[in-house]
């Protein structure tokens, strides 16, 4: 909350026009809260029987038209367009002058489209909430979800007020003045370091990197490639926010890859290197699919091993020639990095139930997989295998056996510099 404000400003946004009830009874919350509502009028045709803080006048001025421009144009779709464009660039310009603390927007699909628009132009650590009729919907793509975006479903709310409707929208009123007043922004006192893993049933090499890198200074921050952690990791690293990356689970792309709903979006693995980023890369678990556990495997994994993580979520092995496709498809994305890259080659084992005993265990498939991935790694980056002699060369194992090793940290060899931080952005220069 900005330090010269009495109450946390929490802006408002929705079309007035249309769900006046609706903003205005969000607002009236917002002050029995302890907040101060800002509205923001994001209609096109019609006017709010209240007179807001930011009329769509002013939100068309923001993109640079007009409204009547806007109405004119013959097509919702670009419309609203114009509209998100206006509202984002508004919003931004707002929390730059510190008017505003927190955003809060409500709408049905158009005007979640808008939405998210505005929640993306915010930093992370600013409270930014939508409600929805579409929220948790596979409509949104992963990669128009801010990192720390807070949704609720809008039940029973389309049009008009009912008690159903009235207790949703007072906990999300609730839920974002509490956190524009009690929210921790993240600190940038230790270069960030972002890391991704399954959790440790499959893969655990985050268990000895993390505190190897804490003691040397750095703030180490692990996000689970599930899909949306894989989303939050692409777009912070997309704004530049990490010292360097330990991509070390990049499953996401081979679900990508297979049309999976467990997807963090086409650009996955590309942020980093796109941003300059220095990045250390392992194919962690890129060797399997993650579906819903809930549904039929669909019918080119139907005679494929199978693993049921749970009742969410479970995991399927990708043929030979599958796995030929994906490094084929890694290699062209670490060719596109701008920064340092050094690729890490475990030659024994991709994940935990990729052993023998396990049910993904498929030594055809990890043989094509190491084949192509050899091919496959540009010239432009740094490769380094982990065969016999790294015993044991499996992803969970080399890390912890090079940790042991004195002056032989087998991880972090590719950036000497991430061995002692001298100062908060040596690695940049590594």
């Amino acid at each position: 909350m900005s330090p010269a404000a009495p109450l946390p400003r929490i802006l408002v946004i929705g079309t007035g026009d249309t769900k006046c009830d609706e903003l205005q009874f969000m607002a009236s919350v917002i002050r029995e809260a302890g907040g101060q509502p800002v509205m923001m009028d994001v209609s096109i045709l019609g006017n709010p029987p209240y007179s807001p803080d930011y009329s769509k006048h002013d939100i068309a001025k923001a993109a640079a038209t007009t409204i009547e421009a806007i109405a004119e144009s013959g097509d919702e779709n670009s419309a609203m367009e114009a509209m998100a464009k206006g509202a984002s660039a508004l919003t931004r310009q707002l929390y730059g002058d510190g008017l505003v603390d927190g955003v809060i927007a409500l709408g049905g699909s158009m005007g979640t489209d808008l939405a998210l628009d505005v929640a993306a132009v915010l930093p992370l650590g600013v409270p930014k909430f939508v409600v929805s009729t579409i929220a948790y919907s596979h409509l949104i793509p992963p990669e128009r979800i801010a990192p720390d975006l807070m949704m609720i479903l809008w039940a029973g709310g389309l049009y008009g007020l009912n008690s159903i409707c009235r207790s949703v929208l007072s906990q999300a009123c609730g839920a974002v003045v509490g956190a524009a007043k009690h929210g921790t922004k993240p600190d940038r006192e230790r270069p960030l370091v972002g890391m991704t893993s399954l959790g440790s049933s499959c893969l655990k090499y985050m268990k000895y990197l993390r505190p190897e890198l804490e003691r040397r200074g750095y703030d180490v921050a692990v996000f689970h490639s599930t899909g949306m952690g894989g989303r939050a990791y692409e777009a912070i690293a997309a704004k530049g926010d990490f010292a360097a990356v330990f991509d070390f689970c990049i499953q996401e792309v081979s679900n990508h890859h297979y049309s999976s709903v467990v997807t963090s979006g086409p650009d996955r693995l590309e942020n980093a290197g796109r941003a300059g980023i220095p990045q250390l890369v392992a194919p962690g678990a890129v060797d399997m699919v993650d579906l819903q556990a809930w549904q039929a495997l669909p019918g080119i994994f139907a005679d494929r091993p199978y693993h049921a993580h749970n009742r969410l979520i479970g995991s399927v092995t990708t043929s030979p020639e599958g796995r030929r496709e994906v490094a084929r498809l890694i290699g062209e994305k670490l060719k596109r990095a701008d920064a340092k890259v050094a690729f890490l080659l475990p030659t024994e084992g991709l994940q935990e139930w990729d052993k023998p005993e396990e049910p993904l265990h498929d030594p055809e498939g990890l043989d094509a997989f190491v084949d192509e991935m050899r091919r496959a790694v540009p010239p432009s980056v740094t490769y380094r295998p982990f065969r016999q002699q790294h015993s044991p060369s499996s992803i969970n194992g080399w890390p912890k056996a090079s940790f042991r090793r004195e002056g032989h940290d087998t991880g972090l060899r590719a950036y000497p510099r991430l061995r002692r931080r001298r100062h908060s952005h040596a690695v940049r220069d590594a």
